[in-house]
């Protein structure tokens, strides 16, 4: 005990004062957003769909349900299926997403800088939609894109007066090395993930 008196009596100088700080160690963006979140979801073999109105969405999402072969779609999400078929999309036909070709989901942010979709429990699509189908489809808008994962869980504080049960980060399909440190995908979850990105002023 007296030589941690002493230590604290006469304390030795940091040798590296400047090594530790509040700063943050990420750049700040160099480009727009959407094309930021763009190529880093594509790099993470996302597939990334830019829609500039909901109108365009309901089309490629029925161009690409058509060349897919797709015959049971999910979604849970009363506005999601509401905008669809407003805009022409009625295909949303699976009784439950255990069965599903592909399923639908909204999400709370995406996140630019790591190409992430953040989602929680408290969407309506709740927890298992966006894993239990073999491919995710992920609708988000313009205005949910902010640049670091930081900002997206204060949003998520923001938002809700108690933190969701469950929040998420979908990044690209889901992967797991841990046989044989040989990557697989689509071994825990959706083996696609689809981001249709709408633009919204």
């Amino acid at each position: 005990m007296k030589k941690i008196r002493q230590a604290l009596i006469n304390p030795v100088p940091v040798p590296f004062p400047l090594s530790e700080g509040t700063d943050s160690v990420f750049k700040p963006a160099k480009q727009e957003a959407e094309v930021e979140f763009a190529e880093n979801f594509t790099k993470l073999q996302g597939r990334f769909v830019f829609c500039v109105n909901e109108t365009e969405l309901a089309q490629q999402l029925d161009a690409l349900a058509k060349s897919r072969n797709w015959q049971k779609v999910y979604c849970q999400e009363p506005e999601l299926r509401s905008m669809l078929q407003q805009h022409g999309y009625d295909q949303l036909n699976a009784p439950d997403v255990h069965t599903c070709d592909a399923a639908i989901t909204g999400c709370e942010w995406l996140v630019a800088r790591t190409g992430s979709i953040l989602m929680s429990s408290a969407q309506p699509s709740g927890r298992i939609t966006s894993v239990y189908g073999q491919v995710h489809i992920c609708i988000a808008y313009t205005d949910q894109l902010l640049y670091d994962i930081k900002e997206a869980l204060q949003q998520v504080k923001d938002k809700y007066e108690q933190l969701p049960s469950l929040v998420t980060l979908a990044t690209g399909p889901s992967r797991t090395a841990d046989i044989e440190k040989t990557l697989v995908v689509g071994v825990h979850g959706p083996k696609e993930v689809f981001c249709f990105l709408v633009e919204r002023s």
